[in-house]
């Protein structure tokens, strides 16, 4: 299955884009973003656990990135992360996840490398984990040579300011982003390929977002390697 799987070509998935397909087990909803590959897939999804929901253990090659967007979002069994929680479980690692009261998170799978061994837990909501880089609020996630991941909060009207030459993604998990006549609310996803350009800026009410940088040149090779 192949869904947005050009990373030359801009990608955009708005709320009223989503189409929600249950899992193999029925155990969660699943909107796929992009997708190469079956079940074991190189995938980037919004995932839906209804209330007292549970995914049979497995293993994630090439890693697992979460970011909770709403409810809880539990593992093993009793590691529970309510909205706002961000997890990197790195290539090999295994869990049960579940949600008891139902959570909707956001999932990259398959899209780290076997270098990258941390397992990271940050609560995007503690006010130590924020920082002003440049007059911008930051809340780092990941950094290392193949990727910057952090959350970014934007005041009323102010401009998304990031340029990387190797790809942008972002969702946008709270407010709206504008850019040229088009809105993108809270739940849109967009990725921008290597070399584009942009000019977002937020709504009246400002934004807060999900981004990751650098990526897509990993992400367009691994597509050069497909058959």
């Amino acid at each position: 299955m192949w869904i947005n799987a050009d990373f030359s070509q801009v990608a955009m998935v708005r709320p009223n884009d989503y189409q929600w397909v249950k899992s193999p087990g029925g155990e969660v909803e699943r909107v796929m973003l992009d997708r190469i590959g079956g079940e074991t897939a190189r995938a980037t999804s919004l995932v839906r656990y209804a209330p007292q929901s549970i995914f049979p253990e497995h293993q994630h090659p090439l890693g697992e990135e979460i970011l909770v967007l709403s409810g809880t979002f539990t593992e093993n069994g009793n590691q529970h992360y309510p909205a706002g929680w961000y997890l990197r479980n790195p290539d090999g690692s295994k869990h049960t996840p579940s949600s008891e009261e139902g959570a909707l998170i956001f999932v990259k799978l398959m899209q780290m490398t076997r270098e990258d061994v941390l397992s990271v837990r940050i609560n995007t909501h503690e006010p130590e984990n924020w920082q002003i880089l440049n007059q911008r609020k930051i809340c780092p996630l990941y950094d290392s040579q193949d990727e910057q991941t952090y959350v970014e909060k934007l005041i009323p009207h102010q401009s998304f300011a990031e340029h990387s030459a190797n790809g942008i993604e972002l969702l946008v998990i709270q407010g709206e982003l504008l850019a040229n006549g088009e809105t993108y609310p809270a739940g849109s996803w967009i990725r921008l390929p290597i070399q584009n350009s942009h000019n977002f800026h937020a709504c009246s009410a400002g934004a807060i977002l999900y981004v990751k940088t650098g990526h897509l040149l990993s992400a367009q090779k691994f597509m050069e390697q497909k058959p």
